[in-house]
């Protein structure tokens, strides 16, 4: 590609300002070129052949593992809160939208004959007070002299979505989700990101009472995000909670530039180029930057109320404490293989470790070689990034799932992986995604520093073959995006995984706002009336 005839000074410029390289720019734009290979599935991860079950006795050791560990403070909270809440509400906006030109009449009619915009409408007003944020959005109707119950007994709801989702009122289109209410309580409701506080006081507390959560938000939402920790922090720390609060934002650096058709940049019509986020596989860079230890990773809206919090504290806990065993033995073997020459029985007992408990296949080539290639084998597989993943059984929840996958080389590791990675085409690889009998619920503990307690260079590990590439518009054209691999796809394809099934109540994800009406998050107080 002869990049002068493509890239101008000021193109340079760009790139040079979002802290980009022109090699990694051309790097992306040959990627659209030669397009990504889908994954080869070999089978799913089920019970016994890839997925492990705790056993009571389990569970309690790895809890009393995992409590020291926490004690030590080498536990942190990650959570990406940077998505913006409009897609829970994209029914309603969309209803909003068509009110403008319809009567109130007509969106009855609408919803009757199975409009599905027009029925959200109507089902969301009809609810309204099962809502944690009924209150805040009574109280907002009110200073403008307007009574909630009125509006909603006469199924007036222009005025009750106008309020509810632009500044008028609560503006909740336009608020990052860690800030929507979620539940309510007795004497109080929470947001998404508070239930998330409350969680970390109960698992990730230190011996000195502190507790560290790391939350990545949008720019545009950090000043937002911060002051609204400042006013709530000293609710929770008053019972002797204390935390330390970190944030970082996605890096320009982290953007793809975007394509047109023929896969020459795309343009806006002033002639700069187009850059879009990376997918939360850029959030990689943020759990590089933060330099933590035992990472625990969970999505915003992932939070339940208090009263079914005790059983995804008790399974966050054993998982940890797996992740420290499992840790602790590698490491043990590590410092022995690295010191040089090993005995037979040493390396042997190393292999079985890594064959048996991380279930990493050693090549006959490698079992029949001589030992020292079987020790050098043993050092690469198990200096590497350990994770410890939650899975639920598959109730048809969209997403990805646990699979065992065979890479570009024959070698075969447990991935999780989502529907755009696989070529549903296929009909063998359509019938083995379609055999999942797990789901990701994005619940994981990872293991970032190495048996020196050095961190890891994360991006070591990353297969770079993983992304996705996807059709949008602007501006009325159509331009092509790539996505970065995932951070729990390939931006960790390289490291060592375990899967665990853990029950279904430890996940209960908000994706729309109708799902706060599941019993699950009205298990706080009933709503009001």
């Amino acid at each position: 590609m002869n990049v002068g005839l493509i890239f101008q000074t000021e193109d340079l410029r760009q790139i040079a300002e979002r802290g980009m390289t022109l090699a990694r720019v051309q790097e992306q734009i040959e990627t659209f070129t030669r397009g990504l290979p889908f994954l080869q599935l070999e089978r799913p991860c089920t019970i016994g052949d890839g997925i492990t079950v705790l056993s009571p006795a389990e569970i309690d050791r790895y809890i009393e593992l995992f409590s020291h560990a926490a004690w030590a403070g080498r536990v942190t909270k990650f959570v990406p809160a940077s998505g913006a809440a409009s897609r829970m509400f994209q029914l309603l906006l969309s209803a909003a939208e068509r009110g403008a030109t319809l009567s109130e009449e007509q969106i009855a009619t609408a919803a009757r004959k199975g409009d599905p915009d027009c029925h959200a409408a109507l089902q969301f007003i009809q609810k309204l007070g099962a809502f944690a944020f009924y209150d805040d959005l009574r109280a907002a109707l009110a200073a403008d002299g307007l009574d909630i119950q009125t509006l909603t007994a006469k199924g007036q709801c222009k005025e009750i979505l106008q309020y509810f989702l632009t500044s008028k009122g609560l503006n909740y289109a336009r608020l990052p989700k860690a800030l929507i209410k979620f539940h309510r309580y007795s004497d109080d409701t929470r947001a998404s990101l508070e239930e998330h506080l409350v969680e970390a006081a109960a698992y990730a507390r230190d011996n000195a009472g502190v507790s560290r959560v790391h939350f990545t938000v949008s720019p545009e939402h950090e000043d937002l995000i911060r002051s609204y920790i400042d006013r709530v922090r000293p609710r929770y720390e008053a019972h002797g909670a204390s935390y330390a609060v970190t944030f970082s934002t996605q890096k320009p650096s982290t953007d793809t530039v975007a394509v047109d058709h023929d896969n020459n940049p795309f343009r806006e019509e002033n002639g700069r180029l187009v850059f879009r986020p990376g997918g939360h596989g850029a959030l990689l860079a943020n759990l590089q930057e933060m330099q933590g230890d035992l990472v625990f990773i969970k999505n915003i809206d992932n939070v339940v109320p208090d009263a079914l919090k005790a059983e995804t504290y008790r399974y966050k806990k054993a998982l940890g404490g797996l992740l420290v065993d499992l840790q602790n033995k590698s490491f043990h073997y590590l410092r022995a293989l690295v010191r040089g020459s090993v005995a037979a029985h040493a390396l042997a007992e190393a292999a079985t470790f890594t064959e048996q408990q991380l279930d990493i296949a050693i090549p006959s080539a490698i079992r029949q070689g001589s030992s020292e290639a079987l020790r050098d084998f043993l050092i690469d597989r198990l200096d590497r990034p350990l994770r410890v993943c939650g899975v639920v059984q598959n109730t048809g929840e969209p997403g990805g799932g646990p699979f065992w996958v065979k890479d570009r080389a024959g070698v075969v590791s447990r991935q999780i992986v989502e529907s755009s990675q696989v070529d549903l085409m296929s009909g063998q690889q359509r019938a083995l995604w379609q055999a999942a009998t797990h789901f990701n619920p994005v619940d994981l503990v990872c293991g970032v520093r190495d048996y020196q307690g050095r961190p890891f260079d994360l991006t070591r590990f990353v297969d770079h073959e993983t992304g996705f590439i996807s059709h949008k518009s602007k501006n009325g054209k159509e331009l092509k995006a790539l996505e970065l691999p995932g951070l729990w796809n390939g931006a960790m394809a390289k490291w060592n995984t375990i899967f665990v099934q853990v029950p279904a109540i430890t996940f209960n994800p908000v994706k729309t706002v109708f799902d706060l009406l599941r019993p699950e998050h009205q298990n706080g107080e009933a709503g009001r009336a």
